[in-house]
């Protein structure tokens, strides 16, 4: 069974016109489309924070390989 969901006139009412301006044909299907944004953003920024600790901790060797890499380089070696 459905839990009922106390909302503010003005909540209401941008339900309504978000209910018209996608085309819904129901409250709760504006309702769902709202949560489902909202979870890939939170999962987006979830996954950013990931990204950045790995960055983080990759770096060091990274840039120690590139030094490497530099030292043998050709354009070095065109003068």
């Amino acid at each position: 069974m459905g839990k009922p969901l106390m909302l503010q006139e003005a909540d209401a009412d941008r339900i309504e016109t978000l209910k018209k301006r996608l085309g819904a044909r129901t409250k709760i299907q504006v309702v769902r489309s709202a949560l489902d944004l909202l979870e890939r953003d939170a999962e987006r920024a979830e996954r950013v924070v990931r990204w950045r600790k790995a960055a983080k901790l990759v770096a060091p060797e990274s840039r120690r390989v590139l030094r490497d890499f530099q030292r043998h380089s050709r354009l070095r070696r065109l003068d």
